[in-house]
């Protein structure tokens, strides 16, 4: 199998790791104190809250896993498919989430929790954006099962087995993505307040409107004579379908 990853795949998971950490980081230093971009915490939390009788974080707390779940919604409808290909629509996702966030800003300027909700189902809707790639698992809003790869691969080398050094690497960048993130968004709160989201924002436009060109671009090679698709798997065929 082949373990070289196209070069569109290493900076998109990069960024939009960093995208995530920066909004749940801002959300989680917000005057709620949220994590966003994850929902194992919000359940452990909603099952606190549930215990103790607090009915009003129980209906925070549930409306916010809903928010998550309503952006892996919209990302099916528009993606269409489980599977990292080159020629998805990811460039319409990407300015939907960034338009997302944006209109989050006044939401929480105004201590509302619609803000969170927001920002809660951008998230959604970019971790459902893909789910694998050549077997290798994406995942850019949360880092269990990119710490759990690391685990094993680790395991394996002390084992003598052979290394799954795609996988390894593309949990590496994501989890420095997502910490350099969080940095910054911790950064841009306290310097910008809640207007730290545009950040993140016009990095999400960025991501796809880079997205759109480089998919433009290896499309237009693989009209030419004598062409095969690369590993990015985006046959032409598939390009005309989905667009």
């Amino acid at each position: 199998m082949n373990t070289r990853l196209p070069r569109w795949v290493w900076v998109g998971a990069i960024s939009l790791a960093g995208i995530a950490g920066m909004v749940n980081a801002v959300g989680f230093l917000g005057f709620e104190h949220m994590a966003v971009s994850h929902v194992t915490g919000t359940t452990t939390q909603l099952g606190t809250a549930l215990a103790d009788g607090d009915w009003r974080s129980v209906r925070h707390l549930w409306a916010v896993l809903i928010a998550f779940s309503l952006g892996a919604v919209l990302s099916g409808l528009i993606i269409q498919d489980s599977t990292l290909r080159l020629g998805r629509r990811y460039g319409v996702a990407l300015a939907l989430e960034a338009a997302l966030l944006l209109a989050a800003i006044p939401l929480f300027q105004r201590q509302q929790l619609n803000g969170a909700l927001l920002a809660a189902m951008a998230c959604g809707l970019q971790n459902a954006m893909v789910t694998t790639y050549s077997g290798a698992v994406v995942r850019t809003t949360h880092l269990s099962g990119m710490f759990t790869d690391l685990g094993i691969g680790l395991g394996h080398l002390l084992r003598g087995l052979p290394m799954p050094m795609r996988r390894l690497t593309l949990s590496g960048l994501i989890i420095s993505g997502f910490l350099c993130g969080g940095i910054l968004g911790t950064w841009g709160f306290r310097a910008f307040g809640y207007h730290a989201l545009a950040i993140p924002a016009a990095l999400t436009g960025a991501t796809g409107i880079g997205y759109v060109i480089y998919r433009n671009h290896a499309l237009r090679l693989l009209r030419q004579p004598g062409s095969t698709p690369d590993d990015s798997g985006a046959p032409e065929r598939e390009h005309r379908r989905e667009g």
